[in-house]
């Protein structure tokens, strides 16, 4: 082994121990969440922006206050609303007068983007305006203020929050601000044991106590050292057909997704895939990622990329079985290969 992959294999393990050390003291006050908590430290790790879809009550806002403090990161939450406008959650500048001397001058005062851990509470319930207002930021490095490109805090997540039983007063998420999030995080209703350890936990006197991991620069080191992280042809190959393959119309596409998916994902699908699985063989404590990390991130990366055709909705069909059925097929072909 050279003096270069052994450092790189030394700094993935000591990277990988932390990180489990950051889910330890997560799960401390998010109970029996656990792949809730893995994907949200994924989404982190990668660089990347997260959408938790779920009902209300189970513990997103605390999911986000708890990783702002273990993550060691300057947080906000914004609870979006119809009335909300891009300048409050941007920033807006005002006019002041200099007691003094007299003089009027504008000054920008910053809104709740500029920080390094955004909690966007039910994006879907703002506006158009907002919501492209939102996405450039999470997109760019900067965010445009009345004429002028103001840099943002680094490094710069969202996890937005959305609430998938009441529809009514909100405004879809486009595409194209869909795409921007790396993984989509679905929030399930927690087991009976777990619900009975949340209701313990959260009804007496003390909340759980957590403490700091990791800080914004030691966060950026590891979203660098993932980039190095080795990736096999294999799982490389893997994560190329299955993502190629959800694309209707396309000449290696098997029929049922043609049947089934109105519009499939972009690029950015598999560059979610390759950032992803190595964050969950780093969580995993390994050094490289395999095929069952591509198979287990598949639904979280592919599923807010994909549309099913109104026949598959009124069969009663869904994304998740086109997901799995995909993954299968995939998986399938590269073991015979």
């Amino acid at each position: 082994m050279t003096d270069a992959a052994g450092d790189l294999t030394t700094e993935i393990e000591a990277t990988g121990a932390l990180l489990r050390n950051a889910r330890s003291m997560v799960a401390r006050r998010v109970i029996g969440q656990d792949s809730v908590v893995d994907l949200s430290l994924t989404a982190l790790l990668c660089g990347g922006h997260g959408l938790l879809v779920g009902a209300p009550g189970l513990a997103k806002t605390r999911l986000v206050e708890t990783l702002g403090t273990v993550m060691g990161l300057d947080s906000n939450r914004v609870q979006f609303t119809p009335d909300l406008m891009p300048s409050d959650i941007l920033g807006a500048e005002v006019l002041e007068t200099d007691v003094a001397t007299g003089n009027r001058a504008f000054r920008f005062i910053e809104g709740p983007i500029f920080c390094q851990l955004l909690m966007a509470d039910e994006i879907n319930r703002a506006g158009p305006r907002t919501q492209s207002a939102l996405l450039q930021a999470m997109q760019e490095k900067e965010a445009t203020v009345a004429g002028e490109r103001r840099a943002r805090g680094s490094p710069f997540h969202v996890l937005a929050t959305q609430n998938p039983i009441e529809q009514e007063g909100t405004y879809p998420l486009p595409e194209a601000q869909l795409d921007r999030f790396l993984v989509q995080i679905d929030v399930p209703y927690p087991s009976r044991e777990a619900e009975r350890e949340i209701v313990l936990a959260t009804t007496g006197v003390d909340d759980a106590d957590v403490s700091q991991v990791f800080n914004a620069t030691s966060l950026i080191a590891a979203q660098t050292m993932l980039r190095r992280m080795p990736v096999g042809d294999g799982v490389l190959n893997a994560i190329l057909d299955l993502v190629r393959a959800a694309r209707p119309g396309e000449a290696d596409t098997p029929g049922f997704v043609t049947e089934a998916v109105s519009w499939g994902p972009g690029p950015r699908a598999a560059q979610a895939l390759m950032m992803t699985v190595r964050a969950r063989a780093l969580l995993q404590g390994r050094l490289a990622p395999s095929l069952e990390d591509v198979e287990a991130m598949a639904a979280p990366v592919l599923k807010h990329r994909m549309a099913l055709s109104f026949a598959a909705r009124a069969a009663g069909n869904t994304i998740d079985n086109v997901i799995a059925q995909l993954v299968g097929a995939t998986m399938r072909t590269e073991a015979a290969a």
